[in-house]
């Protein structure tokens, strides 16, 4: 446990990734919304279908952690794959909770929720810093919950469709 007096494994990684900035979320929102368009795409119009879109990316998402790992500094190319894939990845786990096992997308939010206030607390505990890796699922239930659970869509203008 790191009790504050010696640097923590988040500190020595720092150099790792992106300064927080406005920038920095906006990036991270559309990063959410190819997490979804990517796992429907790869679901339904590749046919790959859940169970082995969600083997594929997790595959794909451990080799880019082992790369981002290895890496000495902050490499931009190698943060935002990881980030694209963990979306991917949380996207695929809501979905095997709801369509799957027929988990509540209310129940779902609810445990990521948690989750995330979880992470957040030993992260903190023991780095000092604060991590933001759980929110894509949490971002996944949440969204689709109000979405399709409260029936909260946004309704598309006619002239964002194709003709």
């Amino acid at each position: 446990m790191n009790n504050g007096n010696q640097p923590g494994i988040g500190k020595f990684l720092l150099n790792k990734v992106p300064e927080v900035t406005l920038l920095f979320w906006l990036v991270k929102m559309m990063s959410t919304t190819v997490g979804e368009t990517a796992a429907d795409f790869l679901n339904f119009n590749l046919s790959f279908g859940l169970t082995a879109t969600s083997v594929v990316v997790a595959v794909l998402t451990a080799i880019a952690l082992g790369v981002q790992l290895r890496t000495k500094r902050y490499t931009p190319s190698v943060y935002w794959l990881i980030i694209v894939l963990i979306s991917v990845l949380g996207t695929l786990i809501t979905d095997h909770l709801t369509d799957n096992l027929g988990m509540p997308l209310m129940a779902s939010t609810a445990a990521f929720s948690l989750a995330l206030a979880l992470v957040f607390a030993l992260w903190h505990r023991r780095e000092g810093t604060l991590s933001i890796l759980v929110t894509f699922a949490l971002g996944t239930a949440s969204g689709d919950w109000f979405a399709e659970g409260l029936n909260w869509a946004m309704p598309i203008p006619h002239w964002c469709l194709v003709p």
